[in-house]
């Protein structure tokens, strides 16, 4: 028995060995693969040397002697932190995913090779401006990651995934991946299905609370934003009916291309969440005039809010070179800052939410299934085959077929579904296709915008995706343009719905002017406030879109209007990471007679009931870290949706309903109408259910669902953090046991839906993981522009085991920031490393 226990113990101390050995061999191995931060690189092209310092964050600073070499410095550099991110990214925009990560991005790959983004860019590039100055730019900073993918060992990931030989970068690769940016804007593909089918199925007593009037003086009083004040707000804000959409049943509909629209709009969804690549969802910007600052010079505040990912959606650098120099915030495979500053100017966004995409139901020609009908006559289909290779399977054909109005949308996923063909073909029409879109030429002009007049320009190139511009100069001028192409449609669309091709819906007469784009410049209230709210249009014609929950925005401008001077960069701070709106009180309030009865009605814990009731009643809304008030409410409000919708709209489009800005809207509505026939459930044949049955019915099953998750005496854990957690997912990370290596966290986090600190969770039960909010915060006074204040969410680098991977994370949910280092002598304080890149002579 001691020698059999003995060879026990030698076997397992030698497996131990072994597996000690393994990791220090792999540790060793994935050194070797880390970003160099000091002493000489040479580089081919470069002019003269670049010089390269390094702050505490793993921040570049990058001095150059002219901007070719900068831009190739700044593409060497980026790819040494980014180059797996750079290759997922391109993959996920040609539809090419499914090569390196198998047969569960099958369907991803088929939605992006059926919206043709790379042929898209192809077609794109013939047509850019060689003159310009974007256009050597991109290309020395695309010269730069292809040198190092030639020289530099590849990412551990490459290794992992197999990716041998990647290809070079090219501009069509940055143009497709422009074409992902704006497709992750939009919400048509799973809203208009939605919307259609509770209009055509339904009726229009269901359709009623999802408000789609537009709203002509926007969701913010205009009393209110001339004199900087906030304005009480009824429960719909102030609404004026312009002329009644044109209603088209779309009859031809069949349950199988329900079900095809309905996987449209969960692929849309799913092909971020399985590709770890972040999708833009909303953010928050304002700029103070000075009149407003302590200091009396303008203040910049904002963090768009884009999935979380890892690594992180922006990466930091500040580029330095005669007559330029931007501290910018950059995304990958893109040479221009999306988000910058200097001591000059500065910049933020947020998305716009214009509705740029229609869907477009076509009448296919009975004789002929390659025609459909089309401006009084039948017309061919042109058809484009597509082979996607597959990791560890065959190859899969896609023929897609191309209409004059856009791609054939519905007919990839027939196969899928068991549907051998769709009886009504569903076209996606996007101004990203159509507009001409000079997003390199807008970029490369914002990132010198240092006037009105020239940041106005810049901010007319952008055609497609939507966006706001909120922008400042240490001049005194604040500004804001809602940037995009605004498409002409007939005045009786409501482009919320799938446009019947027959009735003339889809036409599009042009374009707006972009002066007639809702914009302000230097307003008399001293402050301008963006949150994907509708705005309010400057020339009077509706903007359609799908904006975000007011509540949000209303909560900025009430503290930015309520405070009438003396910001400071700490305010702006407090107010970034403010956990409070008014959505909570607005569901709540009509429900709270109704949920007092039901707690006198019940027969157990009433106690208990009646103590987490009282605390709902004195509830200000605030998601703090301990509120019990906030997991109950949310745990609520999904046991009322799914109560309520569910049984109508089935499974896949309850799911995507629960993923669209159009939840919001309809809750607030639904439970101030008692006669709403979505409160009775489908499934109780003999009754009728009432508001207050359903109310009665959510509550307990939203306090069964937390006691069974954290048991009846374990009510200390129903705390908001307990249930509130964000876990950053690099795209390996959803492989077990590679979720220990890449992953970091998870990490309790106060913050919630559509408050101003926007760590978001999907609607859903509890426990909630986080999956969207600030990309960054940053904040810039322009009194002391070398001292703006910025956070990453993770780190600078997405190389493993390099310091830079996740020193950010902690300090990020702490709510803390760190300088943006600008001044030179604070660059030189703060440097860690010195590399040098030399010409390769």
């Amino acid at each position: 028995m001691k020698t059999l226990l003995k060879l026990l113990a030698v076997s397992l101390l030698t497996l131990l060995i072994a597996a000690l050995l393994a990791a220090a061999l792999g540790y060793w191995y994935a050194r070797g693969k880390l970003p160099q931060r000091d002493g000489e690189i040479y580089l081919r092209g470069l002019s003269a040397p670049v010089q390269v310092r390094w702050d505490e964050r793993g921040v570049p600073h990058i001095q150059a002697k002219n901007e070719t070499d900068l831009y190739r410095a700044l593409g060497f550099l980026h790819a040494q932190d980014r180059l797996f991110q750079m290759e997922l990214m391109r993959r996920l925009a040609k539809g090419e995913l499914s090569e390196i990560l198998g047969p569960k991005l099958l369907e991803t790959d088929k939605l992006f090779r059926t919206l043709g983004l790379r042929a898209q860019a192809e077609a794109r590039v013939q047509t850019i401006n060689p003159r310009h100055p974007s256009w050597p730019a991109l290309q020395a900073y695309l010269d730069g990651i292809n040198e190092f993918q030639e020289t530099r060992p590849l990412p551990l990931e490459f290794e992992i995934l197999g990716i041998h030989n990647p290809l070079p970068y090219s501009p069509e690769d940055t143009l497709a991946v422009t074409g992902y940016l704006a497709y992750s804007f939009a919400a048509a593909l799973r809203t208009e299905p939605v919307l259609s089918y509770v209009r055509d199925r339904l009726g229009p007593d269901y359709l009623r609370i999802f408000d789609l009037d537009w709203n002509p003086l926007g969701v913010l009083s205009p009393q209110a934003q001339l004199l900087g004040q906030a304005a009480p707000v009824g429960l719909d804000g102030d609404r004026t009916a312009g002329a009644p959409p044109r209603v088209s049943q779309l009859a031809a509909l069949s349950d199988a291309d329900w079900r095809t629209l309905a996987r449209v709009g969960e692929v849309s969804q799913q092909a971020m969440e399985l590709a770890g690549v972040p999708m833009m969802e909303g953010s928050n910007a304002w700029a103070l005039s000075g009149q407003r600052t302590a200091s009396g010079k303008p203040m910049l505040a904002g963090d768009p809010h884009i999935a979380f990912s890892l690594p992180a959606v922006w990466w930091e650098a500040h580029l330095s070179a005669p007559g330029f120099e931007l501290y910018g915030h950059f995304q990958a495979l893109s040479p221009y800052a999306m988000l910058g500053h200097n001591s000059k100017f500065g910049w933020s966004l947020t998305m716009f939410q214009n509705d740029d995409m229609d869907l477009v139901a076509l009448r296919p020609n009975p004789a002929n299934p390659r025609q459909v009908w089309y401006r009084g006559q039948w017309v061919d289909l042109a058809t484009r085959q597509e082979v996607i290779e597959v990791k560890g399977g065959e190859p899969e054909p896609l023929q897609v077929r191309q209409t004059p109005y856009g791609p054939i949308i519905n007919a990839v996923f027939a196969d899928t579904l068991g549907t051998s063909s769709s009886a009504t073909p569903i076209a996606l029409w996007w101004t990203f296709y159509d507009a001409e879109n000079p997003i390199l030429e807008a970029f490369y002009e914002l990132n010198r915008a240092d006037t009105l007049t020239k940041a106005r320009q810049a901010a007319s190139k952008l055609h497609a995706p939507g966006l706001n511009i909120v922008w400042a100069n240490a001049a005194g001028d604040i500004g804001w343009w809602a940037a995009a192409k605004l498409v002409q449609r007939p005045t009786d669309v409501n482009p919320a719905f799938i446009l019947d091709s027959t009735q003339g819906q889809a036409e599009k007469p042009g374009y707006y002017r972009f002066a007639d784009n809702p914009q302000e410049e230097n307003p008399a209230r001293g402050y301008i406030v963006s949150g994907n709210q509708q705005p309010l249009p400057r020339s009077g014609v509706p903007v359609y879109g799908y904006y975000h929950n007011p509540e949000r925005v209303r909560r900025l401008d009430f503290v930015l209007s309520s405070k009438r001077s003396g910001w400071t960069t700490a305010d702006s701070q407090a107010l970034q990471l403010d956990e409070q709106s008014g959505y909570a009180a607005r569901i709540l309030r009509p429900l709270l007679p109704l949920l007092r009865a039901a707690v006198e009605q019940s027969q157990e814990n009433t106690v208990e009931q009646k103590v987490l009731l009282d605390q709902l009643s004195h509830w200000n809304g605030s998601h703090d870290a301990g509120s019990i008030a906030a997991t109950v409410f949310n745990q609520f409000l999904y046991e009322l949706a799914r109560a309520t919708f569910a049984d109508e709209l089935g499974p896949a489009f309850f799911n995507n309903l629960l993923r669209t800005r159009a939840i919001d809207v309809a809750l607030t509505r639904l439970v101030n109408d008692e006669n709403s026939p979505w409160w009775d459930d489908r499934g109780t044949l003999d009754e009728k259910e009432t508001r207050a049955d359903i109310v009665s019915q959510a509550w307990q099953a939203a306090l069964a669902h937390l006691v069974k998750l954290h048991g009846k005496s374990a009510i200390n854990h129903w705390a908001w953090s307990e249930n509130h957690q964000l876990t950053h997912q690099h795209p390996l990370g959803q492989i077990k046991p590679l979720n220990l290596l890449f992953n970091v966290g998870p990490y309790p986090v106060s913050g919630g839906h559509e408050l101003p600190n926007n760590l978001n969770n999907a609607f859903g039960p509890a426990p909630w993981s986080v999956h969207q909010g600030p990309s960054t915060r940053r904040v810039i006074d322009f009194a002391a522009p070398g001292q703006a204040q910025g956070i990453n969410p993770v780190g600078q680098s997405g190389a493993l085991f390099d310091p830079h991977y996740k020193d950010q994370a902690v300090d990020y949910v702490l709510g803390r920031y760190y300088t943006m280092h600008l001044d030179a002598d604070d660059v030189r304080k703060s440097t860690r490393s010195i590399l040098m890149l030399m010409p390769d002579d």
